[in-house]
């Protein structure tokens, strides 16, 4: 596959990757041609802000989820048809699943894909010193795959001075990006707050990559994607024989947490997504067989999901009445009886998992897991894995013990409420490390069990 593309990486989170990208994407995008994006790591918000305001397909990266021909073909899914992609790294370069580790890092995921690494170097308080740490990142791999460089917060006479020194290291100087507070990207508990919530946001993606086109080198940006080499991508594994379903996936400001991966397995799978949206429909869509409420932020708006009571009525009936459905986290606390928003007042919900949802100070349970099935239910058989990601602050009287959750690092917990033809729970599954219980999720809809 012949797919000149770009990573974008970082010594560590905080250095702005994602507001560089973003005014990067735009910038592209605006010279033509189309443009794919990719977010390393199991992050959401990332890619809502590539789709949404840049207006780029965007795909998930993560060698976590997945091994690395599953990368490769994930990766050419969502890149197939694109003149170029970006892809935007997660946490530091070399940061992996344990502190001394760099399985399933930024770097991990540039190998698997041989794709040229640009770092931004945050030079905040910095001058020379920011020579140094790019050199370090260069050279703490002999494979570090690092081509070039773009300096975050820092003028341009302190560029114009550095960038001779960072041509005689062999190294591409991109450019830099001077300091805008203006044009920084805000942030709350779960990271960056969602596309909706920030007023004016294309116009300063506008402003950004106006500034980008200024002070970065675009033409030796495009070089560098163009000398990607070729990708070897293995065939995708045969799909089976399914009948066709339609699914109905809630969608809005309340739930958007949702991975593109998983959308098209279950497209790929014979079924047909219709999104609806918990905040403003009455009802489901029509002919709807079978229920996925993806995460988000239903906290915030939790007096509008409580005041659309007939949607929650429709919601509870049709689980009540055999309805499969998959409920991950945000769609978890709107399956409870009541959630409180974010000033501890609670709200009713639909009732359908009794227990109440409310907010806690600190990340209880969180990163990534695999979780096994204590049982048979549904979707999963006794012993069946799936990988998955748990990131929250609220936390339920009972979060349920359907499926065991081992982190990397060998801490365990149990989770996860498997009641008929419900799934739901706290992790965020990404379906591609298993496609089987997907599969039963459909044929249930279907009535094909």
């Amino acid at each position: 596959m012949r797919s000149p593309r770009v990573l974008f990486a970082a010594p560590s989170s905080g250095s702005g990757k994602t507001t560089v990208v973003c005014g990067v994407l735009r910038a592209l995008k605006n010279r033509g041609g189309t443009v794919s994006a990719f977010k390393c790591g199991p992050d959401y918000i990332d890619p809502l802000f590539h789709e949404r305001v840049v207006g780029v397909r965007s795909g998930t990266l993560d060698l976590f989820f997945s091994d690395e021909d599953t990368l490769r073909r994930l990766y050419a899914q969502n890149a197939e048809g694109a003149d170029c992609a970006v892809i935007e790294g997660v946490m530091g370069y070399y940061d992996g699943l344990s502190a001394a580790s760099e399985q399933a890092s930024t770097y991990a995921v540039a190998k698997a894909l041989k794709a040229p690494v640009v770092l931004i170097v945050d030079a905040r308080g910095q001058s020379l010193s920011a020579l140094a740490t790019l050199k370090g990142f260069t050279d703490f791999r002999p494979d570090s795959g690092v081509r070039g460089v773009i300096f975050n917060r820092m003028s341009e006479h302190v560029y114009a001075a550095l960038k001779p020194a960072v041509e005689a290291m062999g190294l591409v100087p991109i450019g830099y990006v001077p300091r805008s507070d203006a044009l920084t990207l805000e942030s709350r508990h779960l990271g960056l707050v969602t596309p909706d919530e920030i007023h004016g946001l294309s116009e300063k993606l506008d402003a950004l990559a106006a500034l980008l086109e200024r002070t970065l080198d675009f033409d030796a940006l495009l070089a560098l994607m163009q000398s990607a080499p070729e990708l070897s991508v293995p065939e995708p594994p045969a799909a089976p024989d399914m009948p066709g379903t339609v699914i109905a996936i809630a969608r809005d400001e309340a739930f958007c947490f949702l991975y593109r991966d998983n959308l098209a397995l279950l497209e790929r799978y014979g079924a047909a997504l219709r999104f609806f949206s918990p905040l403003s429909d009455a009802a489901l869509p029509e002919g709807t067989q079978g229920l996925y409420l993806p995460g988000g932020y239903p906290e915030l708006y939790a007096e509008r999901l409580s005041e659309n009571a007939a949607m929650r009525q429709a919601i509870r009936n049709a689980i009540e009445a055999g309805m499969p459905c998959l409920a991950e986290c945000g769609g978890f606390l709107y399956l409870c009886d009541t959630l409180s928003d974010m000033e501890g007042r609670p709200h009713p919900m639909c009732g359908v998992i009794r227990t109440d949802a409310y907010r806690t100070k600190t990340l209880g349970r969180f990163g990534y897991i695999t979780l096994s099935a204590n049982a048979d239910s549904a979707f999963f058989r006794a012993g069946e894995t799936i990988r998955a990601h748990e990131f929250h602050y609220f936390e339920t009287g009972d979060p349920g013990t359907a499926f065991s959750a081992v982190k990397p690092n060998g801490r365990a917990w149990t989770c996860m409420h498997a009641q008929g033809n419900l799934l739901a729970g706290f992790p965020h599954l990404f379906f591609t490390s298993n496609p089987k219980p997907v599969e039963r999720f459909l044929r249930a809809a279907a009535k094909e069990v």
